[in-house]
């Protein structure tokens, strides 16, 4: 990382413009959704020219790629800290809950809906992959299940998802269902379908997570 001090004036306003353009697109993308994120509606709130504003981002998708890379990393720096600290596999679903909650737009960006005609540079997979590797070494620590099943024969020959991780396909298994079932009732409750229906999320949450690692909720 460059030194903020050892920049250029010229380089640190460059820096503060691409700022201030990514916390009025999260502004946008909160009010109307990623897809209909325009440089030109940015340009016009922030007194700026189309044309001078895409000399801080050559387009669209340039600006998005920028967000996402942001929100996987910051999800997967926040996963670093609590298995630094400790964290097995609840520890990091409630620390994915956390995550979410704060900044639901964040969580949408990369596991909502796609953006229409956006295609994420491979960087962006790979740091995806971090936050996998750390789920799947966690699953690697919970006790054995029984017999291997069909989709455990299945993921054997089919685990490039897991970005050359050793576990064996009963982990794999393990982290898939893991990340499935979590971030369906997540996703669900982030999206207000909960509303009304008179019970609490986080119970539902954690009755998942419960059944997943075989923990008591009482």
């Amino acid at each position: 990382m460059v030194n903020q001090e050892a920049k250029t004036p010229r380089e640190r306003y460059r820096a503060q413009v691409r700022t201030e353009i990514k916390q009025r697109a999260w502004e946008q993308i909160a009010t109307a959704g990623a897809s209909a994120l325009s440089l030109n509606a940015i340009a016009k709130q922030m007194g700026m020219s189309g044309p001078a504003l895409y000399r801080y981002y050559g387009g669209r998708d340039e600006l998005i790629t920028e967000l996402v890379r942001e929100a996987y990393r910051s999800l997967a720096d926040t996963f670093r800290a609590a298995s630094q600290e400790g964290a097995d596999v609840a520890g990091l679903a409630h620390t994915l809950r956390e995550w979410a909650l704060r900044d639901p737009q964040r969580y949408f960006l990369i596991y909502g809906t796609p953006v229409p005609g956006y295609h994420a540079p491979d960087d962006t997979t790979a740091i995806s992959s971090e936050i996998m590797a750390m789920i799947l070494d966690a699953c690697a620590a919970l006790p054995a299940d029984g017999p291997e099943t069909r989709f455990e024969a299945h993921l054997a020959g089919h685990r490039d998802w897991a970005a050359g991780h050793p576990a064996p396909p009963a982990v794999l298994h393990r982290a898939l269902t893991f990340w499935t079932r979590l971030h369906g009732v997540l996703s669900l409750e982030l999206a207000g379908q909960f509303t009304g229906m008179g019970f609490d999320p986080a119970l539902l949450y954690a009755a998942e997570l419960a059944d997943l690692t075989g923990a008591s909720t009482n």
